[in-house]
């Protein structure tokens, strides 16, 4: 890599500078509550499969038999009809719907129409690791795939593991998709095996060994790291466990989005044990796929069981329970020696209530408009369900009556007026105006329907920058840089005063010149670390940093940080030129102003190659303006990129300007590029001779052929 420095009016500085916050440790809650479709930013769609006492659909219902309520308060319908999917039987009898009376006036609702695209959807077996789990839900797939395919009718065959994968990609060849399932049958998955039972044994040890008293007390401590070791051990796995499956529903049901209508997921699996630390990823699996339109339907691949996880689940807690039953009535302190916090068998508990498989599978199914199989060995009859509800529903739409797109979860409660009928629809949604490329996370929300139009005073005070890199493998590549203050963030401290916790995130939203969300990129902030380190950490500032490609364009960058314990946020903004890419010419990157930075050490080799320079790692300044009072110098940094097989060294002419007027001006002669095409230059410009005031920096490198320039402004202050 070659490069370059230079000193422009005075004298060059070297770049070492201390850095950071210290003494906390940051886990990401994972960097999305039921959703519907919003259209045109106000209007909420809905698509519903109604079935009989016997599970037979109902297709002959009008707008009127419906009832849409909104956090308890009724809605009203705007559109309705019939969806069918293929060809309409001979001598079937359609209803000629109803015309739904609005506010304004009676609009006709078009007639039941026959949808002629493509239907899509994915068969996913999680973590089969038994036999006769994988057995049963082959079979069971093999059924579904025999009804038969319609013409539009795509299947695709996914597996689940530490990863999503693709077995067959969407497919209408019947005998594609009976090879991938049969190639699913025969491979099989990391096992997991719960801990319970261990444990159960541990804790049974546990209240032998209390009862014994002093005699014991060399064995009840041994057997007190056996069972912490244990629990811990178990809490771990399912963690692993408990993001492994929601992060690749999310990445599936994202994909599946692209396709318009109803969509059906068909998840085979023994039970989703999700841990605290991973609810907020499973809620967001199911506001992401209520946003595609994807309906999830599950099936229990453990068949029948012998004992279900509920009873497991009960004994565990009851267990807990009577045990701090009898530490409250004896004379002992239960804080004392000997015995464990209240706090941790209360964690204890929520923990083992998260953890029932069926129960999740069911949620999951009943809050995204599917449906549960389970408590059976021979789940392939029901699954004909799936392609009836795909093939027949109902499709209506209303404009909420509380304009506020606050973020917040709403209820939908959609009910048919006459009894004996079930209805399958979305639970609900979460009230944001515009629709985004990727998954919307739960932590999200809030920050997402600020920057969405929700006014907001800005608590504090935050900075956001975006930089074009055209690297030759990557020509729209744009870093995003947030820089919050850790001051401004509210930290929790513990009743103890042992440790500090914090819990916000960053959400950044890059549009192009319509408007529109080209990108959506965001963190999730869990800090945590010693209260004897909580000053050294509020000194500091907390980075936010993502890269992402863009195509050539003019874009704007919004930037919030949302302070979930406060309830504060703080926005800021920011823009960039994504260049064309011209193979045979200079490219030029922005213009970075350094604010700070550190050598480059182990401590920080993940961190991006974009900003190191030598042996340093730069800190770009955000916007803020250049104190001359805190220093006599502004650090410039500049990449610059040569066409491919161009050995010439290009020339390159810095410039300051003041209201037009050149006040500086520099010329060198820079290297040729290197193997991978990069000269790196950076500069120090002295502020002696430069007033307070609005100044331009322009820069150009030019060789034989062709010219890039690029330019940024920034102010200086007293």
């Amino acid at each position: 890599m070659k490069t370059f420095s230079a000193i422009l009016l005075f004298c060059a500085s070297t770049i070492a500078f201390p850095l950071f916050v210290a003494g906390q440790s940051q886990s990401k809650s994972e960097p999305q509550n039921p959703d519907t479709i919003v259209v045109e930013k106000s209007e909420v769609v809905l698509d519903a499969v109604v079935r009989d006492k016997k599970g037979r659909p109902v297709t002959s219902l009008s707008a009127s038999d419906f009832e849409i309520y909104e956090d308890g308060a009724r809605q009203q319908i705007t559109s309705f009809r019939l969806v069918t999917r293929g060809a309409v039987k001979t001598g079937e009898q359609r209803p000629m719907p109803q015309p739904t009376k609005t506010a304004k006036a009676t609009t006709a609702i078009p007639l039941p129409a026959v949808e002629n695209r493509p239907g899509a959807v994915a068969l996913v077996f999680d973590r089969l690791s038994p036999a006769d789990a994988r057995a049963r839900a082959h079979v069971a797939a093999l059924a579904y795939i025999a009804q038969g395919l319609g013409p539009n009718d795509y299947v695709g065959v996914f597996r689940i593991d530490q990863s999503l994968i693709e077995v067959q990609t969407f497919t209408n060849d019947a005998q594609l998709i009976r090879k991938a399932i049969d190639q699913v049958a025969v491979t099989g998955g990391s096992v997991y095996t719960s801990g319970e039972g261990e444990i159960a044994k541990l804790w049974e040890i546990h209240d032998q060994l209390e009862r014994l008293g002093e005699a014991a007390s060399f064995d009840m401590v041994f057997n007190e790291m056996r069972l912490r070791t244990a629990e811990d051990f178990e809490r771990i796995e399912r963690d692993q466990q408990g993001y492994a499956t929601p992060n690749s529903l999310l990445a599936l049901i994202n994909g599946m989005s692209t396709l318009p209508g109803r969509k059906a997921l068909v998840l085979f699996s023994e039970g989703l044990a999700i841990p605290p630390s991973a609810a907020a990823r499973f809620r967001s699996v199911i506001s992401n796929a209520n946003r595609a339109n994807v309906s999830i339907y599950t099936v229990d691949a453990a068949g029948l069981r012998a004992e279900s996880s509920d009873a497991e689940t009960a004994k565990a807690i009851a267990r807990i329970g009577s045990t701090r039953l009898g530490q409250a009535m004896s004379a002992e302190d239960p804080s004392g020696p000997g015995s464990h916090p209240m706090t941790r068998d209360l964690e204890r508990n929520e923990d083992l209530v998260r953890k029932n498989p069926e129960g999740t599978l069911h949620y999951l199914a009943s809050e995204t408009g599917g449906t549960s199989i389970s408590s059976t060995n021979d789940p392939g009859p029901r699954l004909r369900q799936v392609n009836e509800d795909l093939h027949s529903y109902y499709l209506l739409s209303y404009s909420p009556r509380n304009p506020d797109y606050d973020g917040r979860f709403r209820q939908i409660n959609l009910r048919v007026t006459h009894s004996g009928m079930d209805v399958q629809a979305r639970k609900g949604y979460y009230a944001l105006r515009e629709s985004y490329d990727s998954t919307v996370l739960e932590y999200e929300a809030p920050a997402l329907a600020i920057l969405g139009g929700k006014s907001v005073t800005d608590a504090f005070q935050t900075h956001c920058a975006a930089f074009s890199f055209p690297e030759p493998t990557r020509p729209g590549l744009v870093p995003v840089v947030v820089e919050v203050p850790a001051g401004a963030i509210n930290f929790l401290v513990d009743n103890a005063k042992t440790k500090y916790n914090a819990d916000f995130s960053i959400v950044v939203l890059i549009r192009d010149q319509a408007g529109r969300v080209a990108r959506k990129l965001s963190t999730h902030y869990l800090l945590n670390g010693p209260y004897d380190k909580l000053d050294a950490a509020l000194n500091g500032s907390i980075l936010f940093y993502k890269e992402t490609q863009l195509a050539p364009g003019r874009y704007s960058v919004s930037s919030i940080v949302y302070d979930a314990l406060a309830k504060q946020s703080s926005t800021s903004a920011a823009n960039v030129i994504v260049p064309t890419a011209e193979k045979n010419s200079l490219q030029l990157s922005s213009i970075v102003l350094v604010k700070n930075g550190e050598r480059f050490s182990s401590a920080n080799k993940q961190a991006s190659r974009l900003f190191r320079f030598n042996d340093a790692l730069l800190y770009p300044n955000l916007g803020e303006p250049v104190s001359k009072s805190e220093t006599n110098e502004l650090t410039t940094f500049i990449t610059a990129y040569g066409p491919p097989g161009e050995a010439s060294a290009p020339k390159l002419v810095l410039e300051i300007l003041q209201s037009g007027r050149t006040v500086g001006r520099l010329y060198n002669d820079l290297p040729a590029p290197d193997q991978t095409g990069r000269i790196q230059y950076a500069s120090a410009i002295s502020l002696e001779k430069l007033q307070p005031g609005d100044y331009e920096l322009r820069v150009s490198v030019q060789n034989a052929k062709s010219r890039a320039v690029n330019s940024t402004r920034f102010t200086i202050s007293p």
